[in-house]
Order: structure tokens, then C-alpha cells, then sequence
């Protein structure tokens, strides 16, 4: 006979089953029995107490993204179930594997309105891969066993297990079995050579190539194939916001981001293209902009593990369903060797262009007030390019993701998709948990910070070495472009009252210092990145600073705004 255990500790046991040895949560009355068990278990999983609910699930997507491995958050009923919805449908955007355990009210109480009982499985199950109740102790190691796999195979994505009360008090026999088959999922399907074949002929064809290289390619940990790939062909490489960091910045073949605010070469170039070799990309509104004007010219080969992305943007000329990095194994020997130098050098003369216009403005400046652009720059360069960059949302997470210079993978943390506020800081100290050994560089602004703050304490807590750069302009610096640009300078509701963030810092034992003018902004970037623990840069940053290059909201993705006045000329 198997050891009887409650199904409290059976939780915890099946979680260390699993290779979880950390985990993020908030302890409350209906999930007492897990908290309580964990405490024997302090030695084998730890336990990371955040401030709040939603802190904890951005603080588990930092951890799995950095590490590849699922982030576990325990939270109880009620509000904390319902706190933790942001990050779950974050992670549902953005392909992050979550197994999020909330308590629930004994199940002899569900529907009866009692204290802090949430329709927790109803409220989830759109925004999860799954979502599943259990009521009986005996089903807790199945459950878990199943969530981690339904979590990190496929596209990842977060999972709900909604525990009652009793479940957590009940016993059973425990005993681990991982979980390596459900019937009717099937996350790696088999690749089909006919469409490796079609895909191979469109490319070996094409004259104008070019990659998209995606968030796939990184969650299938494909970049050394993507690099094998382009060289063979010599095709250029651009990434969506999530796909940085898959080619190293100083890749000869690698031209830039794409999007509303990427590079000019990449998004020019798309509507010069005739073949697109779309990695592990999801065809966002944000990188096509007008999909009736998108790609014109251009045979559209897809490479993604979900089918449902195929032809749901975009028409495809070729589909290949599978994981980006057995495909680019499969697809390489088919590609032929090719020479696209003067393709190539295309992107060339829009990179000048963009220097000229955009790039000694932002980053080179030298009379003024500071540009969030410079910062970025000087930061990334102050690395060596190595560090993780950890972003917030808004103009903070276009500059910073422009201008730091990637050269490891799994270098960039942001919310892509869902494009939350409050984002970055708890999934800072997540990632910085997830990768200890690398150097965490967190960019916000002062109205992102502000949403999640009380995740300094977490910081205090544990001692977590994380570097804050907060880019502050006392603006909702995005919504304030837009309504410079598209809204007549109608700042309604965006100017903001800001608090001392110094003195804010300094009151959880962080590190921090202000940043008034530039000439002062070298030396601040050495103390913070010398100091040994959590440190705060409150860089003062021109509130007129607006972030260029720009494709407006539903345009064609080559109509490119260089500054408020003037747009790219296409020759």
C-alpha cells in the first residue's frame, strides 16, 4: 500500500515530482492546508511571498521565460483567483507556460454563494489552455501531472487547477506518474515532407527573401538552426518584438525589428519582398498594419506549431505545421546555397536613412533633456549587450527594445500581446530568480511602475538583484504621442503628479539616485551596475520625447513616419 497523505502535501509532492523547485504566491484562507504542508517542504521547493496576486503571475512568466520551464503560482479563492486574470491571459497571448493553483471553497459550498467562492474555472477557462476543478483528494497527482504537460508542450500556455477546500484536507494513496499522453492533443505533430518540399521550392525560387523570426523560434530554442538557415541562403532576418534576441544584434544578416515602431529595412522591405519565411510569428496587427496592402508582392511560407495561426492574418502560399526548430532542421538540407547581396544592400540604405533621421536624434543627442533612446543605449553598451532586458509597457518598452543590442538568447522580456502595464517589475524579480547568474536590466516608466510598486517589497525581501531604470517623463508618455500626433495635443488625463521615487525606494532598502542630466548618466549607470543588490536610476527624460520611427494604426506597414512631420520617401 501506497503512503496516505492529505492531498495538501500530495500537491506539494507532486509539484517537486514535477521538477518545480520554486514557486510564486500569497497565502489565504482556502488554500491554508497547502501553505500549511509547504512548510515541511521548505527545503525542496521555495516560496516566493509576492505583494500581490497579479505580481506573482507576471513574476512566473518572467521565470519561464528565461528558463524555458513552466512558472508555478499558489494563490487562494475569491479576489485572488480574480487577480490573477491579467497574467493569465498575458501569458495566453504571449505562449508562456503557467500552472496557476487557486483554493477553492469546500465543495459542499459551490454555488452557495459562501465567503470568497469565484467561478474560477468559468472565469479562466478563455484564457487558459485549461482550466480544471478538483474535488477529490485522489485527483490532485493526475491533475498536476496533466497542467504541466498541457503547459509546456505545443504552443505553451498558462493552466488553472481550482482546488476545493476538502480536496486539500481528503487522503489518498500518492503516488507520481508524469503525464506524456492525452488522447486528441497532439502538441508536435508530424511534419509533412510534401510541405517542406513546397516550402524549399517557393525559397530556392525567390529572389527578395526574407525571415520573420518570431517568439517560436525562441520557446522551441531554434536559434542556432534560424542562423543555419539564413546563412545557407543568405536571407535577411528581422524579429517581431517577442522574436528578439532569437539572431544575435550583430548579425551580418540580422536588420531589425518589425512593427509600428521597428526598423525602417524590415518593414520597407516587406512590401518589396516576393517570398516571406514567417517563423513562429503570429502575423499581429502591430507588425502587418493594413492587411490588405501587406506583403503585396510576396509568396507567404508560415512555419508555426499552432495550425490555427495559418491563413489567420494573412493568406499563406505554403504552410508547415510543426516545432520551428525540427523544421529548420528538416527544411535546411533543402535549401539551396543563394547569393542575395544586392537584396541586402536595400536594407542598407534604409539603415542610413534611419540613422540620419531617427538615431542621432534619440541616441546621440547632446543638448536637451535626456531621450529615452540614449539611455537604452548607454545601458545595453554599459553590459557588454549581455544583460536580460526586462521591459514595462509603453514608449519605455519601444526605446529599450530598440536600442539595447541582444547576444545571448533569451534576452528580452516583455508583454507583447496583451501589452500590460505593470508587467515588468514583478517579472524582473522573476526572471532575475529564473537566470541569477546574468545581469537584469528593468526599463519602465513612471506609470507602469506605479501599477505593480508594492513588488519592491519583494525585492526587499528576498535580496533580489535587479536594476530599475525608470524612464520619467511625469506623462503616459504613449497615449500622450498619440494625442500629440492624432488627437490635437489634447493631453486629456495623461500629465501625471509623480511621487519621490528615491525616497520610495530607499524605504524598501533599495538603492537609487536621481538622474537630472546627462552629464551625470554615465557614472549612475557604473554605480548601479557595480552595486551589489537591487539599485533604482529615476532618470529624468524630456516629456516631448516621442518614439520614431512610426506606422500609425491601420496603415500600410511602409507608410513610416520619421518625425511628427515628415514620412519615409520610397523610392
Amino acid at each position: 500500500m501506497n503512503e496516505r497523505i492529505t492531498g495538501a502535501e500530495a500537491l506539494i509532492k507532486s509539484l517537486i515530482a514535477e521538477g518545480i523547485d520554486l514557486v510564486f504566491g500569497y497565502p489565504g484562507g482556502a488554500i491554508i492546508p497547502v501553505y500549511d504542508k509547504l512548510y515541511d517542504y521548505t527545503d525542496q521547493l521555495k516560496h516566493i511571498l509576492v505583494r500581490h496576486e497579479q505580481g506573482a503571475t507576471h513574476a512566473a512568466q518572467g521565470y519561464a521565460r528565461v528558463t524555458g520551464r513552466p512558472g508555478v503560482v499558489i494563490v487562494t479563492s475569491g479576489p485572488a483567483a480574480t487577480n490573477v486574470i491579467t497574467g493569465l491571459s498575458d501569458a495566453l497571448m504571449d505562449s508562456t507556460p503557467l500552472v496557476v493553483i487557486t483554493g477553492q471553497v469546500a465543495s459542499s459550498f459551490l454555488g452557495s454563494d459562501a465567503f470568497q467562492e469565484t467561478d474560477v474555472v468559468g472565469i479562466t477557462q478563455p484564457i487558459t489552455k485549461w482550466a480544471y476543478q478538483i474535488r477529490r483528494a485522489e485527483d490532485i497527482p493526475w491533475a498536476v501531472a496533466r497542467a504541466f504537460y498541457i503547459a509546456n508542450t505545443g504552443r505553451p500556455g498558462p493552466v488553472v487547477l481550482d482546488i476545493a477546500k476538502d480536496a486539500q484536507n481528503g487522503l489518498l494513496e500518492w503516488s507520481h506518474q508524469k503525464c506524456t499522453y492525452i488522447r486528441s492533443y497532439i502538441p508536435y505533430p508530424k511534419i509533412n515532407d510534401e510541405d517542406l518540399k513546397a516550402a524549399a521550392d517557393i525559397i530556392n525560387s525567390a529572389k527578395r527573401p526574407m525571415i520573420l523570426s518570431g517568439h517560436g523560434v525562441m520557446i522551441s530554442g531554434a536559434e542556432k538552426e534560424l542562423a543555419a538557415f539564413a546563412e545557407k541562403a543568405d536571407i535577411p532576418v528581422a524579429a517581431t518584438l517577442l522574436g528578439l534576441s532569437t539572431i544575435p544584434s550583430d548579425h551580418r544578416l540580422y536588420k531589425g525589428m518589425l512593427g509600428m515602431h521597428g526598423n525602417i529595412g524590415p518593414n520597407i522591405n516587406t512590401n518589396r519582398s516576393d517570398v516571406i519565411i514567417a517563423i513562429g510569428m503570429r502575423f499581429d496587427d502591430r507588425v502587418t498594419g493594413d492587411t490588405s496592402k501587406y506583403a503585396p508582392q510576396a509568396k507567404i511560407v508560415h512555419i508555426d506549431i499552432d495550425s490555427s495561426e495559418f491563413d489567420k492574418n494573412i493568406k499563406t502560399d505554403a504552410t508547415i505545421h510543426g516545432d520551428a526548430r525540427e523544421v529548420l532542421e528538416k527544411l535546411l538540407p533543402l535549401i539551396n546555397p543563394a547569393d542575395h547581396s544586392e537584396w541586402l544592400k536595400t536594407f542598407d540604405e534604409c539603415a542610413k536613412v534611419e540613422r540620419e533621421k531617427v538615431i542621432e536624434r534619440e541616441v546621440f543627442r547632446t543638448e536637451g533633456t535626456m531621450t529615452m533612446g540614449e539611455v537604452a543605449h548607454k545601458v545595453s553598451k554599459a553590459t557588454g549587450d549581455k544583460a536580460v532586458l526586462v521591459t514595462d509597457v509603453g514608449q519605455n518598452q519601444m526605446f529599450s527594445s530598440r536600442y539595447f543590442r541582444y547576444t545571448d538568447p533569451k534576452s528580452i522580456l516583455t508583454s507583447g500581446g496583451l501589452g500590460t502595464m505593470g508587467f515588468g517589475l514583478p517579472a524582473s524579480i522573476g526572471a532575475k530568480m529564473g537566470a541569477p547568474e546574468r545581469t537584469v536590466c528593468f526599463f519602465t516608466g513612471d506609470g507602469g511602475l506605479q501599477m505593480t510598486i508594492q513588488e519592491l517589497g519583494t525585492i526587499m525581501e528576498y535580496g533580489t538583484d535587479v536594476k530599475i531604470i525608470l524612464l520619467n517623463n511625469n506623462f503616459l508618455g504613449n497615449v500622450r504621442q498619440w494625442q500629440e500626433l492624432f488627437f490635437n495635443s489634447r493631453f486629456s488625463q495623461t500629465p501625471m503628479v509623480n511621487p519621490d521615487f528615491v525616497a520610495i525606494a530607499n524605504a524598501y532598502g533599495i538603492a537609487a539616485e536621481n538622474v537630472e542630466t546627462r552629464e551625470q548618466l554615465d557614472d549612475a549607470i557604473a554605480r548601479m551596475l557595480n552595486h551589489k543588490g537591487a539599485y533604482m536610476l529615476n532618470v529624468n527624460i524630456d516629456p516631448t520625447d516621442m518614439i520614431f520611427p512610426m506606422t500609425p494604426a491601420g496603415a500600410a506597414v511602409d507608410d513610416i513616419m520619421l518625425n511628427a512631420n515628415e514620412k519615409y520617401q520610397i523610392n
